[in-house]
């Protein structure tokens, strides 16, 4: 049986142990603690409940991030604040302090029988914004107009609305046909035809200077062209019938590139210098779109008519070396002479438009080159007096390919021809 002293041995020895760890840690815990304050008498002391530690999550391992396949990594831009600039997101509702309203206009009658073109609905708007000018979609009071394949949307006042619906109006009731405009062009060496001309020729207003325009019945534009086919200096060209849907857009074009060598710049390689080539459409160009009326007894014509003719190219000698060329080459500044016709003319179908453009510039200089045969304004570096004829024949269907029209057969009563004098202006009865 053991000694009661061994056993009590080893318990003096932890005390003692206990005493002098508790002798180390005491002053710097005494800094750090509140004072103690011994609680009331009477009360109940008990120990904090004994909560286990929180334990920590386990770490997982991050894969390796792979771009994603197809996936554009480039950093997104930070948005450019620019100082004093202020946007917000608006109200969310369109604004109609002048009452604007809100329309779809279908334009699927029109668009379908139309063919040819990519953007047919883009004959609507040109004519929008012919009829009411483009200022008014872009102030005050706010404006919107888009065009679809199918949809024509609008937002407007109702004044605007009633001016765009006619304009639709009239497109969808031309038909499923296209319609045929006669156009002839032809230039007279002098505008002295005028003189023996007056008694058939009927004035329009016309707002670009230089430009008139006279409206002829049928049989006076037949007498006109006879006439002016007897004069030595009248060149007559080819009179197309052109065949376009209403509110379509049909071009002309007759050009010719003009290659020249226009200045000099170094060489990449440095050795040198070499010419800058340079290259100018000559020629000219002519567009048509017509609109017609709902009754159809008035046809309305957007014309654009361009001219670029290059009288001559003055040559300038610059003493660099060129390459193969020695030290001294030629350069050439184009010396141009240009003319636009931007109108809209309205008349009625039963009567020709003639248009003169007064003596303009030709756009061929050489009367042996292609584009001097080829265009309908003259060759050989003289002006002319451009005459433009545009007349409504119908539908394509009723309409039968002609030539120019022909005037009266002498012999008929009446009123001599005062341009031939031959023939009559009236036929007998």
């Amino acid at each position: 049986m053991a000694c009661p002293l061994l056993r009590v041995r080893p318990l003096v020895l932890a005390a003692g142990f206990l005493g002098w760890l508790l002798a180390l840690v005491a002053p710097a815990v005494a800094q750090n603690a509140p004072p103690l304050t011994p609680p009331p008498a009477g009360a109940t002391i008990s120990a904090p409940p004994l909560t286990p530690p929180p334990t920590a999550a386990p770490r997982r391992t991050a894969a390796p991030a792979t771009p994603a396949e197809g996936r554009d990594l480039t950093p997104t831009a930070a948005p450019d604040v620019r100082p004093g600039l202020k946007m917000t997101k608006g109200t969310g509702t369109l604004p109609n302090d002048a009452g604007q309203v809100w329309r779809e206009y279908d334009l699927t009658p029109y668009t379908s029988r139309i063919k040819d073109s990519e953007r047919p609905q883009q004959a609507v708007v040109d004519w929008v914004l012919r009829e009411t000018g483009t200022d008014v979609w872009f102030s005050e009071p706010l404006g919107i107009l888009s065009a679809s394949n199918t949809t024509l949307r609008v937002y407007h006042t109702p004044a605007m609305q009633q001016t765009v619906r006619g304009i639709v109006e009239r497109l969808i009731a031309s038909g499923d046909e296209a319609h045929v405009l006669g156009v002839r062009l032809a230039t007279v060496g002098s505008p002295d035809w005028r003189a023996r001309s007056v008694s058939l020729l009927k004035p329009i207003d016309v707002k670009q200077p230089g430009v008139e325009a006279w409206l002829l019945s049928r049989e006076n534009a037949a007498l006109l062209y006879e006439s002016l086919q007897n004069r030595a200096d009248f060149r007559a060209h080819s009179a197309p019938q052109v065949e376009i849907f209403n509110g379509q857009t049909q071009k002309l074009a007759r050009t010719q590139p003009k290659s020249y060598s226009r200045g000099v710049q170094p060489r990449a390689d440095g050795l040198g210098y070499e010419l800058i080539p340079g290259q100018i459409e000559e020629g000219y160009s002519l567009e048509l779109s017509p609109l017609l009326s709902l009754d159809g007894k008035t046809v309305e014509a957007a014309i654009r008519c361009q001219v670029d003719q290059i009288e001559r190219m003055v040559p300038v000698a610059i003493d660099v070396p060129v390459v193969g060329q020695g030290s001294r080459v030629q350069i050439q500044v184009p010396q141009l002479v240009s003319w636009r016709l931007v109108e809209r003319f309205r008349w009625p179908t039963d009567q020709v438009l003639l248009l003169s453009c007064g003596v303009v510039a030709n756009p061929g200089h050489d009367a042996n080159s292609t584009l001097a045969r080829l265009n309908p304004f003259g060759g050989g570096g003289q002006r002319a007096d451009a005459l433009l004829f545009v007349e409504h024949r119908g539908a394509a269907g009723q309409v039968t390919t002609t030539t120019a029209p022909t005037p009266p057969a002498s012999g008929l009563l009446g009123v001599p021809n005062p341009l031939t004098g031959r023939g009559s202006l009236f036929r007998s009865r």
